[in-house]
């Protein structure tokens, strides 16, 4: 897998950190080559396709379908040598995710779904929990280095939780959050920023494993806004009532 080996060949070895535009908003020199291969892959096999990654952006085309890339999800973790970090590749058809890829390389977990043919973890079968109870729940969640203090916001939502006991996560790559919600690590993701690079495969992955994606009012899940709920279903409206209190 070509992404995931350039992730490897950099990992902690020396290798050049920019910073884009935001606080603590890094791209390292192993975010380029990691897109590289994997934008040689698909231009190789799929040359009439869009594509849309987070380094290079939009390179669009006439075509139904697009590949939405993230070359490291959680890079600020790859930087400090930590291995919560992942290539992330979901398809488009029409608007539409069809199938989504999520392959922690430190771990050698790929996570995969193709829409109405389920979900799976190294080709097994995956589905989310079946815990009921949201206090009884563990979750998981990202901090945005902005805006932190909105009105109901990430602090807001994430006291409410701990002040009630629940536990709360923050592994740093939301690629791999919605992969454990799918495979039942979680009960529960929510976050307030994400692009769609970050949402693409993980949210169809969730999905494909039987649990629920939706926005902060329930509505239908797109990958270009920012706002996203991933639940097992079973405490969905649980988790929607605690973030809207």
């Amino acid at each position: 897998m070509a992404g995931a080996e350039e992730i490897l060949r950099f990992f902690n070895h020396s290798f050049k950190i920019s910073n884009k535009e935001g606080r603590n908003n890094l791209v390292t020199e192993a975010d380029h080559a990691s897109e590289k291969a994997i934008l040689e892959v698909i231009k190789t096999n799929f040359p009439g396709h869009s594509i849309l990654t987070e380094e290079t952006g939009n390179l669009p085309q006439e075509s139904d379908y697009k590949w939405i890339v993230d070359p490291i999800d959680g890079t600020i973790n790859f930087a400090h040598g930590i291995p919560i970090n992942c290539v992330s590749i979901g398809l488009e058809f029409r608007g539409e995710m069809i199938m989504g890829m999520v392959y922690n390389p430190h771990l050698k977990e790929l996570f995969f779904a193709e829409k109405g043919k389920g979900a799976t973890l190294n080709d097994k079968p995956i589905k989310v929990s079946r815990e009921t109870d949201v206090m009884k729940s563990c979750l998981v969640t990202g901090f945005p280095y902005i805006y932190l203090n909105i009105p109901n916001g990430p602090l807001d939502i994430f006291e409410r939780l701990i002040r009630e006991g629940v536990p709360v996560r923050r592994l740093g790559s939301a690629a791999i959050d919605l992969c454990w919600v799918a495979c039942g690590r979680f009960d529960g993701f929510y976050e307030h920023k994400l692009e769609p690079w970050d949402s693409a495969a993980g949210s169809l992955i969730v999905k494909e494993a039987g649990g629920k994606v939706t926005d902060f009012t329930g509505g239908e899940f797109s990958v270009y806004q920012h706002r996203i709920l991933a639940t097992n279903g079973i405490i969905h409206d649980q988790m929607l009532n605690i973030i809207n209190k």
